[in-house]
């Protein structure tokens, strides 16, 4: 039963209060018309509690913009939607068209700097969040007293003679609530093994993200990836003011899970009583990376449940931990993205996140 405005509501006392139910929430789907942006699809997603959030078929169903009661919950990084025809798929120049947002999938068969692997060139992070999705559906229903809502879409990331990979997309939410999820399924529909590598790629920002913001996670220990990350390792949880000249820190979680295999992180700021948490599976997605990027401008953190060590599919491959799937073979990740309002929902995740700690 949909809980809005400080009271719960039936599906029948509630459709004799309004006239049509994007009165009060719903999705929107439209293309985007304006500069480097032209021609992308766009799903606009209202909750009725505040919480909305876009989602870009034509960059493979990741998330943009969210925000809950008019406070932005991500950082958005210069470049802004941007369709996928300007990807530059060598070197750095997926920087190019990273958007940032809520989501920004990487992957599916490289993550981590260019590099060569079999003579093949590999440009950053992969090329997924730069693939159309097609049987797009966008749709929504009564399922007794609550109301759900969806978009759905299938994302192949192909070439002759090599990977043949399709990830079936499903974000859904539903009226009342300040979360939505994401059900993904991979499937190799080619006929020799190919690497797969993916990483959930979660960009908070301002006014979530500020001084003293902290991040709280599952988290039995934490690993810096470099030297860089050995400087103030000490404060990885905690944020400060941007800082001009900041390199970035990207720090390795060991997680733990939940009784369900659930693994948690969030960002919480206390003085604003908000808080952004992801829940994931993490028998699938059983790392988490934190990226800390304390910049003017570029000041974000990362939170970035992934199935690897971002250590790139040569580098995993050497590692012994390169994840392949054979010929038919599928593979299931799930994820809840939501928000975590006043004292009260940040206290008990606190004592969530401390009791599995404990167990």
């Amino acid at each position: 039963m949909p809980e809005l405005f400080g009271k719960s509501y039936g599906r029948e006392e509630l459709v004799r209060r309004i006239g049509n139910l994007s009165q009060i929430g719903g999705t929107r789907i439209y293309e985007l018309s304006d500069g480097p942006e032209k021609g992308v699809r766009a799903v606009d997603f209202r909750t009725g509690t505040g919480f909305e959030f876009t989602v870009l078929p034509d960059r493979g169903l990741d998330i943009s913009t969210a925000s809950y009661r008019g406070m932005s919950l991500v950082w958005r990084s210069p470049v802004g939607e941007i369709a996928p025809t300007f990807y530059e798929p060598h070197g750095l120049g997926w920087l190019r068209t990273f958007h940032g947002g809520l989501l920004t999938t990487c992957g599916l068969t490289h993550v981590g700097g260019p590099c060569e692997d079999g003579g093949e060139s590999l440009g950053l992070h992969g090329r997924y969040s730069t693939i159309p999705a097609r049987n797009v559906c966008v749709d929504s229903c009564w399922r007794g007293d609550g109301y759900v809502m969806w978009v759905k879409g299938v994302v192949r990331e192909a070439v002759l003679f090599g990977e043949n990979l399709t990830l079936t997309r499903k974000i859904s939410a539903r009226l009342g609530e300040s979360r939505l999820t994401i059900e993904d399924l991979v499937e190799n529909t080619g006929f020799e093994r190919s690497p797969f590598l993916i990483v959930y790629h979660m960009n908070a920002g301002f006014p979530l993200v500020d001084a003293g913001t902290q991040l709280v996670a599952t988290s039995s220990s934490v690993t810096p990836r470099d030297e860089e990350a050995e400087k103030g390792k000490e404060d990885y949880n905690i944020m400060s003011e941007p800082v001009p000249g900041f390199r970035e820190k990207v720090y390795f979680h060991e997680m733990k899970a939940d009784s369900e295999g659930y693994a948690y992180t969030a960002l919480i700021n206390e003085e604003r009583s908000l808080g952004l948490y992801v829940k994931y599976g993490k028998e699938t997605l059983p790392h988490l990376a934190e990226w800390k990027m304390m910049g003017e401008g570029a000041y974000v953190v990362g939170m970035e449940p992934s199935n690897n060590m971002l250590r790139g599919r040569p580098g995993e491959r050497e590692a012994g931990t390169l994840v392949e799937l054979k010929p038919g073979e599928k593979v299931s990740m799930f994820l809840e993205v939501g928000v975590l309002s006043g004292q009260g929902e940040i206290k008990e995740y606190r004592k969530k996140v401390a009791s599995i700690l404990r167990d």
